[in-house]
């Protein structure tokens, strides 16, 4: 429903009171204990929460992660805020596009596209309660219910950990699974490791994983943008009898040309896009023929707004779209929206961070999420776990997914 057809509904009183009248940004550095098959790890995820509250009393939360908080809360705070108070808060396609001129001139990603995800998630929860509609319904209302895939396998497991978190999952109903490989291996070249062999590791891992799962289940990799494109081509050659469903982000900076390269000399499917903060990155992907999953991050690149816009350009691609990145319970959105939509991520530090700070959270069943009813996003924000958390000191060294 447009601005115009409210005001004729409902009468300019309704406008006036979604007439945007504070604007909070809440950082937060959220504990994730991670227990799986013996295991267990503590780590850190950078948040930054954004609610905005009309003055007819709708609230309205957003959410962006693994950045540094507290520069995201302060622009969110200090530079957006301003921008927004006094506007209407369903004008999402006009304040989308003034928070870029103030934060992205020039065509800045970063902390920027965090900063307008976190503040357009916010107003499309806003929009959603204010039409009594879900946001998917919103965007298109494709598909009532989204397929997840598990991110469950991670550095710090063990070969024989590995293979008992895969038949865990898989006894829980989850028949896609998704495991990282790579473990920083360029960024932690000075500690005496070699790239070679972190990807001969990483083969034996794989291999072991896919021999214990059997043939049905679908299995990813994500190398984080860990490795350059020599050491990337060798760990595919190394896992082809693995079968892989796509190699996600294995070069170094989503490097446009050397995607473009590595996926002519590959059988394997290459994703990425989860990191990239603005649509001229998601285009460049898209023309050099980069990657064949396209995978847009609503709580990182720009929020709904701009996800709808990436979705969009990959349809005209013909390239699917997939969450990467996390965050399946407001990435959910975009993939029950649009027609395009695909596969959503259950990363699982992510899911229990998630579980932290909101109710309400849908769980999967047969490998599916199912989308709200409830409108906005359709589940809450729990304020005294962000009082909370919002009180922790600042770790550094927090999880990155």
């Amino acid at each position: 429903m447009s601005t115009a057809a409210i005001a004729e509904e409902a009468g300019s009183g309704r406008l006036a009171d979604l007439e945007i009248a504070t604007v909070e940004a809440h950082a937060l550095n959220v504990p994730a204990t991670i227990e799986v098959a013996g295991a267990r790890r503590d780590v850190n995820l950078s948040v930054c929460i954004c609610e905005i509250e009309t003055k007819g009393g709708i609230r309205g939360h957003g959410f962006t992660a693994i950045t540094e908080e507290e520069v995201v809360a302060t622009i969110v705070s200090e530079i957006l805020a301003p921008a927004l108070v006094g506007e209407c808060a369903l004008d999402y396609e006009r304040l989308w596009e003034r928070l870029y001129w103030i934060v992205s001139p020039r065509g800045q990603t970063g902390y920027a596209a965090h900063a307008m995800a976190a503040v357009d998630i916010a107003l499309w929860d806003i929009r959603g309660k204010a039409l009594g509609q879900p946001i998917w319904r919103l965007m298109g209302g494709a598909r009532k219910k989204v397929p997840v895939y598990t991110t469950f396998g991670f550095a710090f497991l063990d070969r024989d950990q590995l293979v008992e978190a895969a038949r865990l999952w898989i006894s829980r109903g989850h028949s896609q699974l998704k495991m990282t490989v790579g473990a920083e291996a360029l960024q932690r070249r000075d500690t005496g490791r070699t790239v070679k062999s972190v990807i001969e590791e990483d083969a034996r891992r794989v291999l072991a994983v896919r021999e214990a799962v059997g043939p049905d289940v679908e299995l990813f990799i994500d190398a984080n943008c860990s490795l350059d494109e020599y050491h990337a081509f060798q760990l595919a050659q190394a896992i082809a009898p693995a079968r892989i469903g796509f190699f996600e982000e294995p070069i170094a900076e989503n490097d446009a040309r050397l995607l473009a390269d590595l996926r002519r000399r590959l059988p394997i499917q290459l994703a990425g896009g989860q990191n990239e903060g603005l649509a001229h990155r998601f285009r460049d992907l898209l023309v050099h023929q980069a990657v064949d999953v396209l995978q847009p991050n609503v709580t990182i690149g720009g929020g709904f707004t701009q996800a709808a816009r990436v979705a969009g350009m990959a349809s005209a691609f013909n390239i699917p779209i997939a969450n990467g990145g996390g965050w399946p319970f407001h990435n959910m959105h975009l993939h029950g929206g649009v027609a395009n939509g695909g596969l959503v991520e259950y990363h699982h530090p992510a899911v229990v961070v998630c579980q932290q700070l909101f109710t309400g959270l849908p769980e999967p069943v047969d490998g599916y999420l199912t989308l709200p009813e409830t409108p906005g996003l359709g589940f809450d924000l729990d304020r005294d776990a962000v009082a909370e958390f919002a009180a922790r000191p600042s770790a550094r060294g927090r999880g990155k997914g």
